[in-house]
């Protein structure tokens, strides 16, 4: 197995990708195309003393860059040289199983959707974060900016890539409990997406358990929840906004007085853990569910163990075998009806029901 790491991406590129990949295939033995300008690529590593010989890492010259500030439509159709096209053309080719990266985000999911391209039978696909559970567990919510406009029938696959997600690779429930994002728990609150997905997640053999409030995502109640990419991307940037600022306060308190000093002193072993638990580096990244071969999207703030952690959550799902499980997942939850090629036919089906 070989994963292809866009080794230009993210902030600290290329130093801190060429230190995880170092580090993830010395552990795991795994192999990593090192996909970015040969030359700097080879400059950082003597640089910094760094060594690839004997390791199952191979550099492949790619000697273009995707810019933060680009427009995705850059990688696919100006810069077929950059790191994240060759490393997405990898995959595509079977040469590479899976793709990583934490350069631009809106680039990295073009890459993921028209370069690696949908996996069969799959129209969207979507992006799932696994936010922490007051309960301990993880609550995965499903789009989070991978589709900006969704219908009924892409939420309805977004929930088949959420229960597969959570069931194979964080195997937190293998029933897991299923909702769709609204204002409201009765049934027949929220907005027209809403209204008309809810029917046809009944209609499916998912365990499916009615309308999730935004305060779900956090009490673990739910397992999965879906929702379009828009809102998801709104909560997302609202909760990692909201985190660091809660961080930042409490810093500003206890920085306040000497007892406010010792209190934290003796909370730290509780801090560090809660800190592990939030914090990205730890999981890697975020996978963009429903490709031909794995995709991950890591932070742009990744470091050498984000990445390295990035790396190995990709070859977990390589190692589960996950597209064929959610395409076995896909045809044993949703029935033939709700599996149309078409939305027209879909609707048409429910609406002579």
């Amino acid at each position: 197995m070989y994963i292809a790491l866009d080794a230009m991406g993210g902030d600290y590129a290329p130093l801190c990708n060429i230190k995880g990949a170092i580090e993830f295939a010395k552990e795991y033995k795994i192999g990593v195309y090192l996909v970015g300008n040969e030359e700097i690529l080879k400059q950082e590593i003597k640089k910094h003393n760094l060594s690839i010989e004997n390791l199952p890492i191979e550099i492949i010259n790619a000697p273009e860059v995707i810019e933060m500030h680009e427009a995705p439509s850059v990688a696919l159709r100006k810069k077929r040289n950059s790191s994240m096209h060759v490393a997405g053309k990898l995959v595509r080719e079977e040469k590479a199983s899976a793709f990583v990266s934490a350069g631009n985000t809106g680039a990295a999911m073009s890459v993921g959707k028209f370069i690696i391209g949908a996996a069969e039978g799959i129209e969207r696909p979507g992006i799932a974060v696994a936010f922490p559970n007051k309960k301990g567990g993880r609550t995965v919510l499903i789009d989070v900016g991978a589709n900006v406009d969704s219908r009924p029938r892409h939420l309805l696959y977004f929930a088949v890539m959420g229960h597969t997600y959570v069931k194979e690779i964080l195997k937190t429930s293998d029933n897991p409990r299923v909702g769709i994002l609204s204002i409201g728990e009765e049934e027949g609150k929220g907005n027209e997406l809403v209204k008309d997905t809810y029917p046809l997640l009944k209609m499916t053999n998912l365990n499916f358990v009615g309308n999730a409030e935004g305060r779900d995502i956090f009490t673990g109640d739910f397992d999965v929840i879906v929702c379009d990419g828009f809102v998801g991307n709104v909560v997302l940037k609202t909760s990692e906004s909201l985190g660091m600022i809660i961080l930042e306060m409490i810093k500003e308190e206890v920085e306040k007085s000497l007892v406010s000093k010792i209190g934290a002193a003796l909370m730290l072993p509780a801090l560090r853990r809660f800190k592990k638990k939030a914090d990205f580096a730890e999981y890697g990244g975020a996978p963009l569910l429903g490709t031909k071969g794995t995709c991950i999207i890591t932070h742009g703030r990744a470091d050498e163990r984000a990445i390295k952690n990035a790396l190995k959550f990709a070859s977990e799902f390589v190692n589960h075998d996950f597209n064929k499980k959610l395409l076995d997942n896909i045809n044993l939850l949703l029935p033939e009806e709700l599996r149309k090629s078409k939305e027209d036919d879909l609707n048409g089906d429910l609406n002579g029901q």
